[in-house]
């Protein structure tokens, strides 16, 4: 039975990926609900059946009071078989009717709407660009992601748990309070007035101050977070204080926020407990004056009683609903914002996969500053020939990491095009650009997951030896077999740690070299490949790194310029232009900056543009 329901709609269902999902909430709301609208009817329809039956107990109840005047012997032989049926319903039916509301909103609604919420928003948050999480916290991202389907299912569990069940009580009370004097409708009808008004002041009210508490909630997740994530430098520096009182103002603003919303509700209570006495007052008083004038019966006065008793009960949960619905509601609009936005760099409609034959790799007119006309890259024409190594330099901010992340399609190029082996990138699919390129950055961070697994994402479907072949390689073997972590597992099975943290600087460039190994592309790209490590192990490393890249066009930033004094070709960049290039010994014939850079580096590092007043230079790494 559990698994029927549960099973009732597939939050994993196929459907088309929208690239400019609506930006309003209903619209986007609805699009979710697409796969779940028979079952939802059916949920509307069941809720009414349930308001209804509770109606009609109310009515019973009343019926029997003026029945059981007639005495025991004859109430018995004219009602008996009656009261059994009833019994029965009671005991049978009505339990039946329920079960079947609350595994559709438990076991259907609940385990499965919010998932696929989650599924489908973190499916197209992955296919965000890098430039649009360099714009954000990864752990507001990430609260957002988590977040919006919980409160988009309290928002549909208060749609047919309270809102539709609601709706169809005070229908069937205005009937039944009809049926004994339309005139008991007047008093329900100014409390209905008045109960509606109090909901949309409350409303109203609610939602912005529930979205304001839910932005200060992800403002204080996000500096939280950031905090964590970087909590070497909060004890390195000894900013334990600091880090306090950055995140005291967000919990502040949080208190503030919150404290706004509690006096919405303190009125808001206030407000529904003199309305219901009200109600009490006006309909069992105004049916007592009808029974004392002879108009209706005792029957009537008993069932009128008991339905502003349990609309007395009721009205509280059902505005406590209500603002629980519209509070999520805001925060469902708020995480929206975020997980909802278009995706800023897709392949074209008619992208292809990229044909890699060669390796020619063509940059023309490329040009990109982030948008702010400056910076980044300036009208850079490079032929980079199959197979051919090539060094890249220049101070910090020069634009290498620029041109890197447009060869890789992080973003589009504003200006200008580059063209491998004949076919524009910008018109070949994402994937299949990267999946032909190999990368060893210098931040060498790793996924919270098994040595294996960090390894085997450069080639999902490598053998263990190939594995353990790569990590040969890359020098990484002898450590990782002497790996554990704090749940007992070892070597390859071991887990690094959030970002490799449980791992040295250079054991996680190692497992980085292996993992690219691994992949084995035919373009490779060394941002600092062996900057994190010894120098003795920077020399072994050097030495397998020349072996990859045989027969590879290769690409290499390098700070310490020995690095790449044997590179085909060396590349020279300042202020986002290409000023120089020639083999190592052409460019010291030039005496240009590349000279400079050799003559006057210390301790492998390059010069920024100024020197200290004693002409000591200063050194700092490239970016």
């Amino acid at each position: 039975m559990f698994r029927f329901f549960e099973n009732l709609v597939d939050p994993y269902v196929d459907y088309v990926q929208d690239d400019s999902p609506p930006t309003r909430l209903w619209p986007n709301m609805l699009g979710y609900a697409q796969p779940f609208r028979r079952v939802f009817a059916f949920a509307a329809l069941v809720a009414v059946i349930v308001a209804v039956i509770e109606i009609w107990l109310i009515h019973y109840m009343g019926r029997l009071v003026d029945l059981l005047p007639e005495g025991p012997v004859a109430f018995w032989q004219n009602y008996g078989f009656e009261l059994l049926m009833v019994a029965l319903f009671i005991m049978l039916i009505r339990p039946g009717v329920h079960l079947v509301a609350v595994l559709l909103l438990n076991n259907m609604l609940m385990t499965n709407f919010g998932t696929m919420i989650r599924w489908r928003a973190h499916r197209h948050v992955l296919r965000q660009s890098v430039g649009w999480f360099e714009n954000d916290f990864a752990g507001r991202i990430a609260n957002r992601v988590m977040q919006t389907p919980m409160a988009a299912n309290e928002v549909m569990f208060q749609v047919f748990d309270a809102i539709a069940f609601a709706l169809a009580y005070l229908v069937g009370a205005a009937v039944l309070l009809a049926a004994a004097d339309t005139l008991l409708l007047i008093p329900l009808a100014l409390w209905s007035l008045a109960y509606f008004a109090l909901m949309v002041w409350t409303v109203k009210r609610v939602g912005p101050a529930s979205q304001a508490s839910s932005d200060a909630r992800s403002a204080l997740t996000g500096r939280i977070v950031d905090s964590y994530s970087n909590i070497h430098s909060v004890k390195m520096f000894a900013h334990h204080d600091r880090e306090l009182a950055y995140a005291k103002d967000a919990i502040e603003e949080t208190r503030t926020t919150v404290r706004k919303e509690m006096r919405i509700y303190t009125v808001m209570d206030f407000g529904l407990f003199t309305l219901n006495g009200l109600l009490i007052v006006g309909v069992v008083g105004w049916a007592m004056l009808l029974w004392g004038q002879g108009v209706t019966s005792v029957g009537a006065v008993a069932a009128a009683t008991a339905l502003c008793l349990r609309l007395n009960a009721m009205t509280g949960w059902i505005m406590w609903a209500l603002t629980t619905f519209f509070r999520e509601l805001g925060v469902v609009a708020e995480g929206m914002e975020t997980i909802a936005q278009p995706i800023d760099l897709v392949d074209d409609k008619d992208a292809t996969d990229l044909q890699l034959t060669d390796g020619l790799i063509e940059l023309d007119g490329l040009s990109h500053h982030y948008g702010r006309g400056a910076g980044g890259l300036d009208r850079i024409n490079l032929t980079i020939r199959p197979g051919e190594k090539i060094g890249l330099i220049g101070r910090s901010g020069a634009g290498k990491s620029t041109l890197v992340k447009l060869l890789l399609r992080f973003y589009a190029a504003e200006t200008g095009k580059i063209v491998i082996d004949g076919q524009d990138i910008a018109h070949v699919t994402q994937e299949s650009l990267r999946r032909q390129i190999g990368m060893v950055q210098q931040d060498s961070s790793l996924l919270h997951r098994s040595v294996r697994d960090n390894i085997l994402y450069g080639r999902p479907d490598a053998t263990d030896e190939q594995i353990i072949e790569a990590a040969r390689k890359a020098s990484a073997h002898d450590f990782i077999l002497g790996l554990q972590d704090p749940k007992g597992r070892t070597g390859y099975e071991a887990h690094v740690g959030e970002r490799g943290v449980k791992l040295s600087g250079g054991q996680r460039q190692r497992i980085m070299l292996a993992r690219v190994m691994l992949k084995n592309a035919p373009i490779l790209l060394l941002d600092e490949a062996t900057s994190a490590l010894d120098s003795e192990a920077e020399a072994e490393i050097q030495q397998v790194l020349y072996g990859l890249m045989e027969g590879k066009t290769v690409i290499a930033i390098a700070h310490r310029l020995s690095t790449i004094a044997q590179m085909d070709r060396i590349l020279v960049m300042d202020q986002g232009r290409l000023v120089e290039e020639g083999t190592h010994d052409e460019l010291l014939a030039q005496d240009g900056l590349y000279a400079q850079f050799w003559a006057r580096q210390s301790g492998g590092f390059l010069l920024t543009d100024s020197d200290d007043e004693n002409g000591e230079t200063k050194t700092e790494a490239a970016e």
